[in-house]
């Protein structure tokens, strides 16, 4: 259980000062929220990086190798709604062989192996965080896949590769990470041939989410915080971003809006039914996870601030449920657009 964690939080280099990292985290974001959006865009890329050195190894841990949710429906898998939801994206952007695509924030690379392996398609996975990649590329060889694989280390509002690079681009629960709509889809954008595609599924907040309602801003601030967000925009401010860089809109829509029977996009966050990996990641399996880790920072088997790591990522997931069930966010509004020929 936990123990596991422990292991791959104690083989990790960067493992070591968890507890020292976390209070630098917790410092940018507070420092960034006062600054104002100016603050948010100038402590944007070292946040980002911190955050992911702080909860990788606990994302792989409770979550697996794809770092996002998906629209499930009643009979379904957690792992097959994430497949199912990864393929619609490169089926959507019709994504082929011979086609040479970029992943913004390919994280460890699950998704980036299912979508080259589903579609034929080069993968290019565009990354900020040096940890990230290191395990991307062991997965990708390990996978046997190098061939249909590559990585830029960079952060995606600047990647390092010339205009007109791709046939297309994606971000899977990634892009909500960049300071402003405008940088991310504007460098999607450059990137793109005429014609090319993008797609994204974003962090949004709806329209039933409420600016002056203390208990919905209590939510946002937890999302952020938990989440590795400096803030979290609403679906006018999307649509807009799109069309200002010169994107032709196909289709935006919130993919946790069903219209047949499903299972909440949050529902893995609460518990259902029995596995080993479902049990890590509901609340009563993250509080057990907290609790031993305590324990194993006590006996030196984990770094000293993991427990406070796990608390943090739990304070998101519970905000995750609140905010699914108030239907004020959801972590999937599908971007579909294309640079004009």
């Amino acid at each position: 259980m936990p123990f596991k964690l422990s292991k791959i939080l104690k083989d990790d280099p960067s493992a070591s000062d968890v507890g020292s990292d976390l209070r630098e985290y917790e410092d940018r974001y507070r420092t960034a929220q006062r600054g104002g959006m100016e603050s948010k865009a100038g402590a944007s890329k070292e946040f980002t990086d911190l955050y992911y050195d702080l909860v990788t190894d606990f994302y792989e841990y409770g979550w697996g190798r794809s770092f996002h949710f998906a629209p499930r429906i009643i009979g379904e898998s957690f792992k097959e709604s994430l497949i199912r939801h990864e393929h619609f994206l490169a089926e959507v952007l019709e994504l082929k062989p011979g086609m040479v695509v970029a992943d913004f924030g390919c994280g460890i690379g699950g998704p980036l192996l299912e979508i080259a392996q589903f579609s034929g398609a080069k993968i290019i996975g565009v990354n900020i965080n040096a940890y990230q990649l290191e395990r991307a590329r062991r997965l990708v060889e390990n996978a046997g896949m190098s061939d249909m694989v590559d990585f830029l280390h960079c952060d995606f509002t600047n990647v390092e590769a010339p205009d007109q690079s791709f046939d297309s681009v994606y971000g899977i629960e990634t892009t909500c990470c960049a300071p402003d709509k405008v940088s991310v889809y504007g460098e999607a954008f450059r990137l793109l041939k005429p014609g090319g595609g993008f797609g994204a599924y974003e962090y949004v907040l709806t329209d039933r989410f409420n600016a002056t309602d203390p208990h919905h801003l209590q939510i946002k601030a937890d999302l952020e915080l938990g989440g590795g967000l400096l803030d979290i925009d609403d679906e006018e401010t999307i649509n807009d971003a799109l069309r200002t860089v010169g994107f032709e809109v196909l289709e935006t829509r919130d993919l946790a809006i069903q219209t047949g029977p499903s299972i909440p996009w949050y529902q893995p966050l609460i518990g259902s039914g029995f596995s080993p990996a479902g049990f890590r990641r509901s609340r009563p399996g993250r509080w057990i996870t907290q609790n031993l880790l305590k324990v194993s920072e006590a006996l030196h088997i984990s770094p000293k601030g993991s427990a406070r790591v796990a608390a943090t990522l739990d304070l998101c997931g519970e905000a995750m449920i609140e905010a699914g069930r108030l239907r004020i966010f959801t972590p999937m509004y599908f971007i579909h657009a294309r640079k004009p020929k």
